[in-house]
């Protein structure tokens, strides 16, 4: 970390780098404008630059940091839009709907587990990114409003993304080099997930309940899976295959990531001999600059000093935290990530886990409210803000104040649920 040579005062340089900070967010979660979220993360960026409050070398030091998640996310984009372009979303939509029967409960308990295992094992993203189109489409087929079940993508996306160290790119950014290895993660979060899981579906089917008495359409054709679509879905299990050996093996997950999604779509390319640059357009570049940002922004808050007070209360509760002290940083680190996005809150509570040298259970509570607190509002994740991205190219108008009505509801009570069995049966 790179002190400030000739910048403001010390507190004067608090204030000044939370308050572009909380533009730059503001920004992010609101979008003046219509400027997009990319562009106000990276004028935040350059506001610090500007300020002085980080100098360009140690800004692009941050941004390096970041690398891992860069291709993580980079893998996945390209294996959403090759499913999409290639039909995979219609075809699963379709099974699905036939394996629902005419019931649209039982097609909300059908999405739903998905969603978990879609989250567990390629990520809360790619639930965002891969299966909120083929929800989307599997309404459609089947006649049914689609908000119930595009709930479900958003908030499983969260619930389900401390099961495995790679169900969220947050866990990576929270512990770092200290990922903790696969048997000992299960040991001290599958109580939490669980509760956090349950929870959530209880909370979410009965706020939903109205919309899902009608019955829908039973029986539909299964369109043909060409061999695109076959493609799509082997680069789909060759990286939940390379993601838990390499989660296993405690080894980076974004380069597996990149490699699989990249080779899926060199596959395509060599078998149609076509020009991939029409086809990239639809990916969703601007999410790299906005999480590159973000890394700025809170690189540039950690060099005033102004994380110096919470690193010392974490010091000082090291030696033997309470459970009441886990529940209040799990709780802050979920309603903060509300505040300015769980991606910049997973990055300031692994800098003051590295400060403060916290305990396991309290570094373990934290990871839980920056995972499942973004379901109380709608931009808390960047999962979230993707799936706000999908919904938009699907045509589906959501609002903030829409998304709240349901989270306001669904994430205190899950969270109470995931925080009061991770410090009572967690092992760690």
């Amino acid at each position: 970390m790179n002190p400030i040579p000739h910048g403001p005062h010390l507190h004067d340089a608090h204030l000044l780098a939370w308050l572009i900070a909380g533009a730059a967010v503001s920004g992010v979660l609101f979008r003046p404008w219509r400027v997009s979220e990319a562009a106000w993360a990276a004028l935040g960026a350059a506001a610090m630059i500007g300020a002085s409050l980080i100098s360009p070398a140690d800004a692009l030091g941050a941004i390096r940091d970041g690398t891992d998640v860069y291709l993580f996310l980079t893998g996945m984009m390209l294996l959403a839009e090759l499913a999409r372009r290639e039909g995979l979303f219609e075809w699963t939509a379709a099974l699905a709907v036939r394996c629902a029967r005419g019931s649209a409960q039982r097609l909300f308990l059908l999405i739903y587990v998905v969603g978990i295992v879609v989250t567990v094992l390629l990520s809360n993203d790619a639930t965002a990114v891969v299966l909120t189109p083929a929800v989307h489409a599997a309404a459609k087929r089947a006649g049914a409003p689609p908000l119930p079940y595009l709930f479900i993508c958003a908030f499983i996306a969260n619930a389900a993304s401390f099961v495995l160290p790679i169900s969220n790119p947050a866990n990576l950014v929270v512990y770092g080099t200290a990922l903790p290895p696969l048997g000992r993660w299960v040991a001290q979060f599958a109580a939490a997930s669980a509760a956090a899981i349950l929870a959530t579906f209880a909370l979410l089917r009965w706020l939903q309940r109205d919309k899902l008495r009608a019955p829908i359409i039973a029986h539909i054709e299964l369109p043909p899976l060409g061999n695109g679509g076959r493609v799509a879905a082997a680069g789909i299990a060759a990286t939940v295959a390379l993601l838990a050996a390499s989660s296993a093996l405690g080894r980076p997950l974004g380069a597996p990531t990149f490699v699989a999604g990249a080779g899926a779509w060199l596959a395509i390319l060599a078998a149609r001999r076509a020009p991939p640059w029409a086809a990239l357009k639809s990916v969703s570049w601007s999410v790299l600059p906005l999480v590159a940002a973000l890394f700025i922004l809170v690189r540039a808050v950690e060099n005033t000093g102004a994380l110096a007070p919470l690193a010392w209360l974490l010091r000082e509760r090291a030696g033997a935290p309470s459970p009441l002290f886990g529940a209040a940083a799990g709780t802050a680190a979920a309603f903060g990530s509300n505040v300015i996005n769980n991606l910049p809150m997973g990055l300031i509570a692994a800098k003051l886990l590295a400060s403060g040298h916290a305990s396991p259970r309290i570094a373990g509570a934290l990871l839980i409210g920056v995972d499942l607190g973004p379901n109380l509002a709608i931009t808390g994740s960047l999962a979230t803000i993707l799936w706000l991205v999908v919904l938009r190219r699907e045509g589906v108008e959501m609002s903030g104040r829409r998304f709240l009505a349901l989270g306001a509801v669904v994430m205190p009570l899950s969270l109470a649920a995931a925080l009061g069995c991770y410090l009572a049966f967690g092992h760690v």
